[in-house]
């Protein structure tokens, strides 16, 4: 994600034995650490086992975090192929072909995983330093499963902002294809989902034009830029998609890219 921070959020420890654990992320991410004085809002929990990010506020949703181990989730993943998801049909993934990915637009690291366990090699590529630290500590645990061990081999973690990042790129660094994911407007009565897009939104807020960020992606993807789109949204403001990748609830219009 690429939005400008709208809330501070703080680091602080899941239990009183987890302060160093928070000590650390803190400075790591140069992010505040929270303390006694510190009003009721965003929270970076920090324990030795995993980050979560949460609200202290009374009728907050509950907290989320990175979790490529999640079971349903790690099925997707070892299911992961161009026969089976549309992302990796968009990318232009197939026998003997795995393009180059920049996901410029990271988030979660749900779509970069699912390309990673298609064979893809994946950058990450995200500004907020609150949900890098989420993405690192989950790559590390995913790191650390068997199950997972070789996917993660295939993605890089980048801190930064992603038309500075897309910009800055020299013509032998220029990726095959570059990912965007537009933060998707808050909808209620969503689960899981739901609580991270509330959360994501109090962090970051919204990137009302996104179509620089799209034209920095053309002009850096040697193949293609991919955007993911809610199933009914419109295409991003500029020039029409080449073609488009459907799934069930979302859509992927495809940009070719002259090289």
């Amino acid at each position: 994600m690429r939005q400008k921070a709208t809330e501070h959020c703080y680091v602080a420890a899941a239990t009183p034995e987890d302060a160093p654990a928070a000590d650390a992320v803190a400075h790591t991410w140069n992010l505040p650490r929270a303390s006694a004085s510190t009003p009721p809002g965003l929270r970076l929990w920090a324990a030795a086992h995993a980050l979560q990010l949460g609200d202290s506020r009374p009728g907050k949703p509950g907290s989320i975090r990175v979790d490529f181990l999640e079971e349903g989730f790690l099925r997707r993943l070892q299911q992961a192929g161009a026969a089976r998801e549309p992302l990796a049909r968009a990318v232009g993934a197939r026998r003997g072909k795995r393009p180059r990915v920049v996901d410029a637009t990271a988030g979660l690291g749900q779509d970069a995983a699912v390309l990673a366990a298609a064979g893809c090699p994946v950058v990450l590529v995200e500004r907020s330093p609150v949900i890098a630290a989420l993405l690192a500590d989950g790559i590390r645990r995913a790191a650390d499963d068997p199950r997972t061990a070789a996917m993660t081999q295939r993605l890089a973690l980048v801190h930064d902002d992603a038309l500075d990042y897309l910009r800055r790129l020299a013509p032998d660094e220029r990726p095959d294809v570059v990912c965007l994911d537009p933060m998707y407007p808050v909808r209620r009565g969503g689960a899981r989902s739901g609580r991270s897009m509330q959360h994501l939104q109090a962090l970051l807020g919204h990137d009302p034009d996104p179509s620089a960020l799209l034209q920095a992606a053309r002009a850096a993807a040697t193949g293609r830029v991919v955007v993911k789109r809610q199933r009914r949204a419109p295409a991003l403001r500029g020039p029409a998609p080449d073609f488009t990748c459907g799934g069930s609830s979302t859509r992927f219009d495809v940009y070719l890219c002259s090289g």
